[in-house]
C-alpha cells in the first residue's frame, strides 16, 4: 500500500492511507542503508513495514519536513517581542530551500502599533510576502488565516511561544494542541511541540506543527551565496567592481552604493548570516568535510563498505586465480 507519514514517535512511523493509519517500522535494509524516513513522505509499506520511501518534491532538513507546499513563519508582536534577526533567519531558510513563504504575525490582542505594522509591511510587502496579522485568543484574522490553507499543506514554524498551537486550535477547536505562555523572566516561549506531525484541517488541506527553533545557523553555505537569499541584494549581484564581492566593506560595490534603499535590520540580518557562512569556510579550508564512515554510496543508495582487511583478502584471493589460470594454461 501506499501512504504518507504524518507523525514518527519514537521507532513508529505513523502512516495514513485513505481513512485508516498504520503505525508502521522501517524494513532493516532500508535501515542499514541509512535511508531516513521524515514526517511528510510518500511511503510503500507491507503488513506495517516501510518497504520504500517515495521521491520527495520539497524537503526542509530543519525543522525535518517533506512535500510540504508552503511555509507559513509565525511571528508574535508582543511577548517574546518581535525578533527581526531572527524572522529573517526562516525568511531566507525558506528561500534557501524554494519553497513559497507566508508571514503570520500573531497576538494582534496585545496591541499592535501603528508605526510597526507600517515597518512589516514596509520590508516583507515591497518583498512581494503575503501579510497576515492575527489574534488566536480574539479570533482575528482566523479567516483569512484559513484562507491561505485551505487546499495545501503548510508547515507552521517560528519560536516557541508566538501561538503556532494557539492558531491551529482556533481553526479546529477539537485538535486541543497543548499550548503555554510566555515566561515573563525568559520573554520567551517553552516548548509544546515535541516532534512535527500533520494535523488534517479538512479533506484538502493540512498544516505541519512543528517544534519551535532558534539556533538553526547559515554554517551550511559559502559566504559568496548568502546574498542569493536576499532579493533587496541579489538585484545587485554580478553590477559590484569585484565579481566576489561579499557587500560588506568593498570598493565598488554596488550594493553599499544603494544601502539606503534597503531596510537595516535585512542588511545587519544578512552581514550576520555571511559571518556564519564564514565559520563553514574555515571548517572546509582547515578540516575538509570528508568523514570516514562504514557505508558507501551506490546507485543513490547507502551500501556497507567492506573493510581494508577484507578488500585485501580478496585482492590477495583474485591474484591466486590468476596465477592458477596462467598454470593451467602453460600445463
Amino acid at each position: 500500500m501506499k501512504g504518507q507519514v504524518y507523525k514518527i514517535h519514537s521507532d513508529l512511523y505513523y502512516v495514513k492511507a485513505g481513512e485508516k493509519t498504520y503505525p508502521c517500522k522501517i524494513r532493516e535494509v532500508l535501515k542499514k542503508q541509512k535511508i531516513s524516513v521524515v514526517t511528510g513522505d510518500f511511503v510503500e509499506f507491507d503488513t506495517e513495514i516501510i518497504t520504500k520511501i517515495c521521491p520527495r518534491k520539497t524537503f526542509i532538513k530543519r525543522p525535518t519536513v517533506a512535500n510540504i507546499d508552503q511555509i507559513v513563519i509565525v511571528s508574535a508582536l508582543k511577548q517574546p517581542e518581535l525578533d527581526f534577526l531572527q524572522l529573517n533567519r526562516y525568511v531566507s531558510l525558506a528561500k534557501y530551500y524554494k519553497i513559497p513563504v507566508i508571514l503570520c504575525f500573531n497576538k494582534e490582542d496585545l496591541g499592535l502599533e501603528s508605526s510597526l505594522q507600517d515597518q512589516i509591511i514596509s520590508i516583507y510587502g515591497e518583498l512581494g510576502y503575503k501579510i497576515l496579522f492575527t489574534s488566536a485568543i480574539e479570533k482575528i484574522g482566523i479567516d483569512d488565516f484559513y484562507k491561505i490553507l485551505k487546499g495545501k499543506i503548510s508547515a507552521l514554524c517560528g519560536n516557541s511561544g508566538v501561538g503556532k498551537s494557539s492558531l491551529v486550535n482556533a481553526l479546529n477547536p477539537d485538535i486541543h494542541l497543548k499550548t503555554k505562555s510566555v515566561s515573563e523572566k525568559l520573554n520567551r516561549g517553552t516548548h509544546t511541540t515535541r516532534h512535527c506531525e500533520i494535523i488534517p484541517l479538512d479533506e484538502n488541506t493540512a498544516i505541519v506543527d512543528t517544534p519551535g527553533f532558534s539556533n538553526v545557523k547559515f554554517d551550511f553555505i559559502l559566504p559568496k551565496d548568502v546574498d542569493l537569499l536576499f532579493d533587496e541584494i541579489s538585484k545587485y549581484k554580478g553590477l559590484c567592481k569585484f565579481s566576489d564581492c561579499l557587500h560588506l566593506n568593498e570598493l565598488g560595490c554596488e550594493v553599499l552604493k544603494h544601502i539606503d534603499e534597503i531596510d537595516s535590520s535585512r542588511y545587519e540580518s544578512y552581514t550576520a548570516f555571511v559571518q556564519e557562512a564564514f565559520e563553514f569556510k574555515e571548517k572546509i579550508k582547515y578540516n575538509g568535510l570528508k568523514e570516514e564512515t562504514s557505508n558507501k554510496i551506490n546507485n543513490n543508495k547507502s551500501v556497507v563498505k567492506i573493510s581494508e582487511r577484507k578488500r585485501q583478502a580478496s585482492r590477495n584471493t583474485q591474484r591466486q586465480n590468476i596465477y592458477k589460470e596462467i598454470e593451467n594454461e602453460d600445463e
